[in-house]
Protein backbone atom coordinates (compact mmCIF):
# COMPACT_ATOMS: atom_id res chain seq x y z
CA UNK A 1 0.00 0.00 0.00
CA UNK A 2 1.23 2.88 -0.56
CA UNK A 3 1.90 5.44 1.73
CA UNK A 4 3.17 9.03 2.13
CA UNK A 5 2.59 11.17 5.22
CA UNK A 6 2.12 15.13 4.09
CA UNK A 7 2.86 17.94 7.33
CA UNK A 8 1.54 21.22 5.34
CA UNK A 9 4.35 23.98 6.26
CA UNK A 10 3.41 27.05 8.19
CA UNK A 11 6.09 28.81 6.10
CA UNK A 12 5.78 27.52 2.79
CA UNK A 13 1.56 28.35 3.07
CA UNK A 14 1.55 32.05 4.25
CA UNK A 15 0.86 33.18 0.29
CA UNK A 16 -2.20 30.93 1.04
CA UNK A 17 -3.73 33.50 3.62
CA UNK A 18 -4.23 36.54 0.32
CA UNK A 19 -7.30 33.81 -0.64
CA UNK A 20 -9.83 35.86 0.99
CA UNK A 21 -10.04 34.34 4.86
CA UNK A 22 -10.35 36.74 7.74
CA UNK A 23 -7.65 35.82 10.09
CA UNK A 24 -8.77 35.73 13.87
CA UNK A 25 -6.22 35.42 16.91
CA UNK A 26 -6.44 32.60 18.58
CA UNK A 27 -7.22 32.31 22.16
CA UNK A 28 -4.29 32.47 24.35
CA UNK A 29 -5.04 29.13 25.42
CA UNK A 30 -4.44 27.83 21.85
CA UNK A 31 -1.46 30.32 21.23
CA UNK A 32 1.14 27.33 20.78
CA UNK A 33 0.40 24.66 18.63
CA UNK A 34 1.99 21.69 20.75
CA UNK A 35 -0.49 18.94 19.81
CA UNK A 36 -0.19 16.18 17.03
CA UNK A 37 -1.51 17.43 14.31
CA UNK A 38 -5.21 15.99 12.92
CA UNK A 39 -4.62 13.16 10.47
CA UNK A 40 -6.72 13.51 7.34
CA UNK A 41 -6.47 10.03 5.37
CA UNK A 42 -6.79 10.97 1.78
CA UNK A 43 -8.55 7.43 0.12
CA UNK A 44 -7.71 8.12 -3.65
CA UNK A 45 -6.59 6.48 -7.12
CA UNK A 46 -2.82 7.72 -6.79
CA UNK A 47 -1.45 5.48 -9.38
CA UNK A 48 -3.05 4.13 -12.42
CA UNK A 49 -5.43 4.81 -14.96
CA UNK A 50 -7.18 8.72 -12.80
CA UNK A 51 -3.93 8.84 -11.07
CA UNK A 52 -3.50 12.61 -12.53
CA UNK A 53 -7.28 13.07 -10.93
CA UNK A 54 -6.24 11.77 -7.07
CA UNK A 55 -2.90 13.88 -7.10
CA UNK A 56 -4.85 17.25 -8.48
CA UNK A 57 -7.07 16.64 -5.31
CA UNK A 58 -4.01 15.87 -3.34
CA UNK A 59 -2.96 19.17 -3.72
CA UNK A 60 -5.76 20.96 -2.85
CA UNK A 61 -6.14 19.44 0.41
CA UNK A 62 -2.71 20.42 0.73
CA UNK A 63 -2.96 23.89 0.07
CA UNK A 64 -6.25 24.03 2.05
CA UNK A 65 -4.30 22.35 4.83
CA UNK A 66 -1.30 24.69 4.83
CA UNK A 67 -3.96 27.59 4.88
CA UNK A 68 -5.45 26.02 8.57
CA UNK A 69 -2.06 25.57 9.56
CA UNK A 70 -0.66 29.22 8.56
CA UNK A 71 -3.33 30.97 10.77
CA UNK A 72 -2.21 29.10 14.06
CA UNK A 73 -3.69 26.27 13.55
CA UNK A 74 -7.31 24.93 15.26
CA UNK A 75 -7.86 25.99 18.22
CA UNK A 76 -8.73 23.67 21.44
CA UNK A 77 -8.73 23.79 25.05
CA UNK A 78 -5.42 21.63 25.43
CA UNK A 79 -3.44 23.67 23.08
CA UNK A 80 -3.45 24.03 19.36
CA UNK A 81 -3.36 20.80 16.15
CA UNK A 82 -2.53 21.49 12.80
CA UNK A 83 -3.95 19.58 9.76
CA UNK A 84 -2.22 16.32 7.83
CA UNK A 85 -2.47 14.76 5.37
CA UNK A 86 -1.62 11.19 4.57
CA UNK A 87 -2.27 9.68 1.17
CA UNK A 88 -3.23 6.01 0.72
CA UNK A 89 -3.66 4.80 -2.61
CA UNK A 90 -7.00 3.00 -3.97
CA UNK A 91 -5.59 2.55 -7.53
CA UNK A 92 -9.41 3.64 -8.44
CA UNK A 93 -10.52 0.36 -7.45
CA UNK A 94 -13.48 -0.47 -4.53
CA UNK A 95 -11.36 -3.82 -2.76
CA UNK A 96 -8.12 -1.30 -2.85
CA UNK A 97 -10.19 1.61 -1.16
CA UNK A 98 -11.54 -1.16 1.83
CA UNK A 99 -7.80 -2.04 2.06
CA UNK A 100 -6.78 1.77 2.20
CA UNK A 101 -9.76 2.21 4.58
CA UNK A 102 -8.43 -0.23 7.19
CA UNK A 103 -4.97 0.74 6.97
CA UNK A 104 -5.95 4.32 7.51
CA UNK A 105 -7.50 3.28 10.46
CA UNK A 106 -5.14 0.48 11.62
CA UNK A 107 -2.79 3.43 12.12
CA UNK A 108 -4.79 5.96 14.21
CA UNK A 109 -6.95 8.15 11.26
CA UNK A 110 -10.17 9.07 12.28
CA UNK A 111 -11.51 11.37 9.40
CA UNK A 112 -10.81 10.02 5.68
CA UNK A 113 -11.76 11.89 2.74
CA UNK A 114 -12.64 10.12 -0.86
CA UNK A 115 -14.50 11.72 -3.68
CA UNK A 116 -13.46 9.75 -7.18
CA UNK A 117 -15.42 7.34 -8.20
CA UNK A 118 -19.26 7.27 -6.43
CA UNK A 119 -18.94 3.51 -6.78
CA UNK A 120 -15.93 3.23 -3.92
CA UNK A 121 -17.65 6.18 -1.80
CA UNK A 122 -20.39 3.53 -1.50
CA UNK A 123 -18.30 1.00 -0.58
CA UNK A 124 -16.15 3.47 2.15
CA UNK A 125 -19.96 4.44 3.93
CA UNK A 126 -20.86 0.69 4.08
CA UNK A 127 -17.39 -0.12 5.45
CA UNK A 128 -17.43 2.97 7.97
CA UNK A 129 -20.75 2.71 8.83
CA UNK A 130 -20.36 -1.45 10.47
CA UNK A 131 -16.43 -0.24 11.66
CA UNK A 132 -18.48 2.56 13.95
CA UNK A 133 -20.93 0.40 15.22
CA UNK A 134 -18.63 -2.38 16.23
CA UNK A 135 -15.86 0.25 17.54
CA UNK A 136 -17.91 3.12 19.20
CA UNK A 137 -14.13 4.40 20.75
CA UNK A 138 -12.72 4.56 17.36
CA UNK A 139 -15.53 6.27 15.11
CA UNK A 140 -14.33 7.21 11.52
CA UNK A 141 -15.71 10.59 9.70
CA UNK A 142 -16.13 10.49 5.80
CA UNK A 143 -15.62 13.82 3.88
CA UNK A 144 -16.63 13.34 0.29
CA UNK A 145 -15.56 16.14 -2.23
CA UNK A 146 -16.65 14.42 -5.57
CA UNK A 147 -18.30 11.46 -5.66
CA UNK A 148 -21.63 12.92 -6.48
CA UNK A 149 -24.47 10.12 -7.13
CA UNK A 150 -27.44 11.59 -6.11
CA UNK A 151 -28.24 8.36 -3.63
CA UNK A 152 -25.70 8.66 -1.50
CA UNK A 153 -27.57 11.78 0.20
CA UNK A 154 -30.93 10.24 -0.06
CA UNK A 155 -32.21 7.01 -0.09
CA UNK A 156 -28.25 6.03 1.12
CA UNK A 157 -27.57 9.00 3.20
CA UNK A 158 -25.87 8.01 5.92
CA UNK A 159 -24.65 10.38 9.55
CA UNK A 160 -20.83 9.73 8.87
CA UNK A 161 -21.17 10.67 5.41
CA UNK A 162 -20.88 14.32 4.29
CA UNK A 163 -20.70 15.81 0.43
CA UNK A 164 -19.38 19.24 -0.07
CA UNK A 165 -20.05 18.74 -4.31
CA UNK A 166 -22.87 19.17 -5.45
CA UNK A 167 -24.86 15.60 -6.87
CA UNK A 168 -25.67 14.36 -10.22
CA UNK A 169 -29.15 15.94 -10.62
CA UNK A 170 -27.74 19.35 -9.05
CA UNK A 171 -25.82 19.38 -11.82
CA UNK A 172 -27.76 18.48 -14.43
CA UNK A 173 -30.60 21.01 -13.53
CA UNK A 174 -27.34 23.82 -13.74
CA UNK A 175 -26.75 22.30 -17.39
CA UNK A 176 -30.58 22.25 -18.36
CA UNK A 177 -30.84 25.62 -17.76
CA UNK A 178 -28.13 26.39 -20.62
CA UNK A 179 -29.43 23.48 -23.01
CA UNK A 180 -33.31 24.79 -22.45
CA UNK A 181 -32.04 28.35 -24.56
CA UNK A 182 -29.69 26.41 -26.79
CA UNK A 183 -32.33 26.37 -29.91
CA UNK A 184 -30.52 25.47 -32.37
CA UNK A 185 -29.45 21.78 -30.20
CA UNK A 186 -32.66 19.77 -31.61
CA UNK A 187 -30.82 16.14 -31.01
CA UNK A 188 -28.19 15.06 -28.45
CA UNK A 189 -25.79 11.97 -27.91
CA UNK A 190 -25.59 10.21 -24.15
CA UNK A 191 -22.47 8.90 -23.18
CA UNK A 192 -21.63 8.02 -19.58
CA UNK A 193 -18.98 5.63 -17.80
CA UNK A 194 -20.82 2.26 -16.98
CA UNK A 195 -20.93 2.05 -12.94
CA UNK A 196 -23.34 4.42 -10.43
CA UNK A 197 -23.15 7.74 -11.37
CA UNK A 198 -22.68 7.44 -14.87
CA UNK A 199 -25.88 5.67 -14.90
CA UNK A 200 -27.27 8.44 -13.23
CA UNK A 201 -26.46 11.02 -15.57
CA UNK A 202 -28.12 9.40 -18.52
CA UNK A 203 -31.11 8.34 -16.69
CA UNK A 204 -31.34 12.18 -15.02
CA UNK A 205 -30.80 13.48 -18.97
CA UNK A 206 -33.23 11.68 -20.04
CA UNK A 207 -36.04 12.60 -17.48
CA UNK A 208 -34.76 16.27 -17.55
CA UNK A 209 -34.81 16.58 -21.28
CA UNK A 210 -38.13 15.41 -21.11
CA UNK A 211 -39.39 18.16 -18.75
CA UNK A 212 -37.63 20.96 -20.05
CA UNK A 213 -36.53 20.05 -23.56
CA UNK A 214 -38.88 17.57 -24.78
CA UNK A 215 -38.86 18.69 -28.86
CA UNK A 216 -34.74 17.33 -28.42
CA UNK A 217 -34.59 14.04 -30.26
CA UNK A 218 -32.18 11.56 -28.02
CA UNK A 219 -29.94 9.85 -30.86
CA UNK A 220 -27.77 7.42 -29.04
CA UNK A 221 -27.16 6.60 -25.61
CA UNK A 222 -24.51 4.61 -24.62
CA UNK A 223 -22.16 3.23 -21.18
CA UNK A 224 -18.88 2.04 -21.33
CA UNK A 225 -16.45 0.55 -19.11
CA UNK A 226 -14.99 3.31 -16.38
CA UNK A 227 -10.76 3.65 -17.14
CA UNK A 228 -10.36 0.45 -19.23
CA UNK A 229 -10.91 2.45 -22.59
CA UNK A 230 -8.06 3.68 -24.43
CA UNK A 231 -9.41 4.56 -27.98
CA UNK A 232 -12.67 6.00 -28.44
CA UNK A 233 -12.51 6.38 -32.10
CA UNK A 234 -15.14 3.73 -32.62
CA UNK A 235 -17.94 5.97 -30.05
CA UNK A 236 -16.73 8.98 -31.75
CA UNK A 237 -17.48 7.68 -35.10
CA UNK A 238 -21.27 6.76 -33.89
CA UNK A 239 -21.27 9.96 -31.99
CA UNK A 240 -20.78 12.07 -35.41
CA UNK A 241 -22.46 9.12 -37.42
CA UNK A 242 -25.87 9.62 -35.35
CA UNK A 243 -25.98 13.35 -36.38
CA UNK A 244 -26.15 14.31 -32.83
CA UNK A 245 -25.97 17.93 -32.18
CA UNK A 246 -24.65 17.95 -28.99
CA UNK A 247 -23.07 15.09 -26.58
CA UNK A 248 -24.05 14.81 -23.09
CA UNK A 249 -21.71 13.14 -20.51
CA UNK A 250 -20.76 13.03 -17.00
CA UNK A 251 -17.07 11.70 -17.95
CA UNK A 252 -14.13 12.66 -15.78
CA UNK A 253 -10.41 11.97 -15.83
CA UNK A 254 -9.10 9.99 -19.05
CA UNK A 255 -12.49 8.82 -19.72
CA UNK A 256 -13.30 12.48 -20.77
CA UNK A 257 -10.05 13.86 -22.05
CA UNK A 258 -10.09 10.23 -24.58
CA UNK A 259 -13.37 11.20 -25.82
CA UNK A 260 -13.06 14.25 -26.18
CA UNK A 261 -9.69 13.97 -28.59
CA UNK A 262 -11.75 11.43 -30.10
CA UNK A 263 -14.22 13.61 -30.95
CA UNK A 264 -12.22 16.02 -32.21
CA UNK A 265 -9.86 13.15 -34.38
CA UNK A 266 -13.42 11.95 -36.36
CA UNK A 267 -14.18 16.03 -37.08
CA UNK A 268 -17.37 16.13 -34.64
CA UNK A 269 -18.42 20.08 -34.59
CA UNK A 270 -21.38 19.03 -32.08
CA UNK A 271 -21.60 21.07 -28.56
CA UNK A 272 -20.72 18.99 -25.43
CA UNK A 273 -22.41 19.86 -22.43
CA UNK A 274 -20.50 18.25 -19.41
CA UNK A 275 -19.72 17.59 -15.52
CA UNK A 276 -16.24 18.08 -15.71
CA UNK A 277 -15.04 19.56 -19.39
CA UNK A 278 -13.01 22.28 -17.50
CA UNK A 279 -9.59 20.60 -16.87
CA UNK A 280 -7.10 17.95 -16.58
CA UNK A 281 -6.22 17.67 -20.02
CA UNK A 282 -9.76 18.10 -21.88
CA UNK A 283 -9.30 21.64 -22.98
CA UNK A 284 -5.84 20.73 -24.11
CA UNK A 285 -7.30 17.55 -26.21
CA UNK A 286 -10.42 19.44 -27.87
CA UNK A 287 -8.51 22.68 -28.82
CA UNK A 288 -9.81 25.62 -30.76
CA UNK A 289 -12.93 23.44 -31.76
CA UNK A 290 -14.07 23.43 -28.61
CA UNK A 291 -14.22 27.39 -28.52
CA UNK A 292 -17.70 28.56 -27.82
CA UNK A 293 -19.08 24.52 -27.92
CA UNK A 294 -18.22 22.82 -24.29
CA UNK A 295 -19.55 23.58 -21.56
CA UNK A 296 -18.78 22.07 -18.18
CA UNK A 297 -20.86 23.00 -14.80
CA UNK A 298 -18.68 23.27 -11.18
CA UNK A 299 -19.27 25.23 -7.91
CA UNK A 300 -16.56 28.38 -9.24
CA UNK A 301 -14.19 28.48 -12.32
CA UNK A 302 -11.40 30.36 -12.28
CA UNK A 303 -12.29 32.91 -14.15
CA UNK A 304 -15.72 33.52 -11.50
CA UNK A 305 -15.93 37.43 -11.61
CA UNK A 306 -14.99 39.30 -8.15
CA UNK A 307 -11.25 40.32 -6.38
CA UNK A 308 -11.73 37.63 -3.86
CA UNK A 309 -11.80 34.91 -6.36
CA UNK A 310 -8.60 35.95 -8.23
CA UNK A 311 -7.26 36.19 -4.58
CA UNK A 312 -7.43 32.67 -4.31
CA UNK A 313 -6.93 31.93 -8.08
CA UNK A 314 -3.54 33.93 -7.23
CA UNK A 315 -2.79 31.86 -4.31
CA UNK A 316 -3.12 28.36 -5.73
CA UNK A 317 -0.88 29.82 -8.58
CA UNK A 318 1.79 31.24 -6.34
CA UNK A 319 1.33 27.40 -4.47
CA UNK A 320 1.73 25.48 -7.45
CA UNK A 321 2.63 27.47 -10.18
CA UNK A 322 3.44 24.76 -13.00
CA UNK A 323 0.70 25.09 -15.55
CA UNK A 324 0.19 21.49 -15.57
CA UNK A 325 -1.11 21.75 -11.87
CA UNK A 326 -3.65 24.03 -12.72
CA UNK A 327 -6.72 22.10 -11.40
CA UNK A 328 -8.38 24.01 -9.03
CA UNK A 329 -11.36 22.56 -6.49
CA UNK A 330 -13.00 25.38 -4.27
CA UNK A 331 -15.47 23.38 -2.81
CA UNK A 332 -12.13 21.40 -1.70
CA UNK A 333 -10.76 23.94 0.05
CA UNK A 334 -13.98 24.90 1.72
CA UNK A 335 -14.06 21.38 3.01
CA UNK A 336 -11.36 21.67 4.97
CA UNK A 337 -12.37 24.65 6.50
CA UNK A 338 -15.65 23.35 7.29
CA UNK A 339 -14.06 20.64 8.77
CA UNK A 340 -11.48 23.28 11.10
CA UNK A 341 -14.85 24.91 12.04
CA UNK A 342 -16.28 21.61 13.57
CA UNK A 343 -13.78 20.65 15.54
CA UNK A 344 -12.97 24.19 16.70
CA UNK A 345 -16.42 24.23 18.15
CA UNK A 346 -16.59 20.66 19.51
CA UNK A 347 -13.38 21.55 21.55
CA UNK A 348 -15.07 24.76 22.85
CA UNK A 349 -17.95 22.96 23.80
CA UNK A 350 -16.17 19.95 25.78
CA UNK A 351 -14.05 22.98 27.46
CA UNK A 352 -11.01 22.65 29.82
CA UNK A 353 -10.35 18.64 30.99
CA UNK A 354 -11.92 16.78 27.61
CA UNK A 355 -10.13 14.96 25.31
CA UNK A 356 -7.42 16.25 23.61
CA UNK A 357 -9.35 15.94 19.91
CA UNK A 358 -12.79 15.93 20.27
CA UNK A 359 -14.42 12.32 19.11
CA UNK A 360 -15.74 11.73 15.34
CA UNK A 361 -19.10 11.80 16.84
CA UNK A 362 -18.47 15.22 18.20
CA UNK A 363 -17.17 16.75 15.08
CA UNK A 364 -19.41 15.21 13.06
CA UNK A 365 -22.52 17.05 15.03
CA UNK A 366 -20.95 20.54 14.18
CA UNK A 367 -20.29 19.40 10.70
CA UNK A 368 -23.92 18.97 10.33
CA UNK A 369 -24.51 22.99 10.77
CA UNK A 370 -20.57 24.05 8.84
CA UNK A 371 -20.81 27.44 7.43
CA UNK A 372 -17.77 28.90 5.81
CA UNK A 373 -17.12 31.17 3.19
CA UNK A 374 -13.76 31.65 1.09
CA UNK A 375 -12.96 33.72 -2.19
CA UNK A 376 -16.52 35.17 -2.18
CA UNK A 377 -18.46 32.53 -2.19
CA UNK A 378 -20.36 30.20 1.15
CA UNK A 379 -21.18 26.78 1.49
CA UNK A 380 -23.59 25.45 4.46
CA UNK A 381 -23.84 21.78 5.26
CA UNK A 382 -27.36 20.96 5.18
CA UNK A 383 -28.06 18.88 8.66
CA UNK A 384 -31.15 16.62 6.80
CA UNK A 385 -28.71 14.87 4.45
CA UNK A 386 -25.45 16.18 4.59
CA UNK A 387 -25.63 17.66 1.31
CA UNK A 388 -23.41 21.10 0.72
CA UNK A 389 -25.69 23.54 -0.29
CA UNK A 390 -23.69 26.70 -2.26
CA UNK A 391 -23.64 28.06 -5.95
CA UNK A 392 -23.34 26.44 -9.33
CA UNK A 393 -21.89 27.84 -12.38
CA UNK A 394 -21.77 27.04 -16.01
CA UNK A 395 -19.43 28.03 -18.23
CA UNK A 396 -18.00 27.88 -22.28
CA UNK A 397 -14.56 27.69 -23.39
CA UNK A 398 -12.92 30.35 -24.86
CA UNK A 399 -9.68 31.11 -26.20
CA UNK A 400 -7.55 32.81 -23.02
CA UNK A 401 -8.13 36.29 -23.27
CA UNK A 402 -11.41 36.31 -24.79
CA UNK A 403 -13.67 38.71 -22.42
CA UNK A 404 -14.93 37.05 -19.70
CA UNK A 405 -11.92 34.48 -19.67
CA UNK A 406 -8.75 36.05 -18.90
CA UNK A 407 -7.06 32.62 -17.62
CA UNK A 408 -6.70 29.48 -19.43
CA UNK A 409 -6.70 26.07 -18.35
CA UNK A 410 -3.34 24.18 -17.78
CA UNK A 411 -1.79 26.22 -20.08
CA UNK A 412 -3.75 25.05 -22.99
CA UNK A 413 -4.44 29.02 -24.24
CA UNK A 414 -8.38 28.16 -23.50
CA UNK A 415 -9.99 28.93 -20.45
CA UNK A 416 -13.63 28.64 -19.31
CA UNK A 417 -16.55 31.93 -19.23
CA UNK A 418 -18.66 32.00 -16.86
CA UNK A 419 -22.62 32.26 -19.06
CA UNK A 420 -24.80 31.15 -16.22
CA UNK A 421 -24.99 31.15 -12.54
CA UNK A 422 -27.53 29.83 -9.77
CA UNK A 423 -27.62 31.01 -6.17
CA UNK A 424 -27.73 28.58 -3.68
CA UNK A 425 -31.44 28.28 -3.24
CA UNK A 426 -31.95 27.79 -7.18
CA UNK A 427 -29.05 25.20 -7.01
CA UNK A 428 -30.72 23.08 -4.19
CA UNK A 429 -33.05 20.03 -4.24
CA UNK A 430 -35.17 18.49 -2.23
CA UNK A 431 -33.97 15.16 -1.01
CA UNK A 432 -35.82 12.05 0.25
CA UNK A 433 -33.32 11.22 3.20
CA UNK A 434 -34.36 9.60 6.41
CA UNK A 435 -31.52 9.94 8.42
CA UNK A 436 -30.36 8.04 11.13
CA UNK A 437 -28.31 9.66 14.26
CA UNK A 438 -26.55 7.90 16.74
Amino acid sequence: MSRHLFRASRRRSLAALAAGLTVAALPAWAATPTLPPLRIGLIEGLSGPIANTGEAVFRNLMMAAERVNARGGIPLPGGARTLAVERYDSKGQVEEALAALRAAIDAGIRVVAQGNSSGVAAALIDAIQKHNERNPAQQVLFLNYAAVDPALTNERCNFWHFRFDAHADMRMAALMDVLKADRAVGSVYLIGQDYSFGQTVLREARRALGIRRPDIRIVGEELHPMARVKDFLPYATKIKASGAQAVITGNWGNDLTLLVKAARDVGYDGKFYTFYGNALGAPAAIGEAGVGKVLAVAEWFPNTPGKDSRAFYDAFHQRFPRPEDDYVHLRMQLMIEALAQAVERAGAKAGQGAPALPSALAIARELEHADVRLAGQRLEMRAGDHQAQQPLMVAVMERKGAKGAPFDVEGSGYGFKVVHQLGTEAAAQAHSCRMTRP
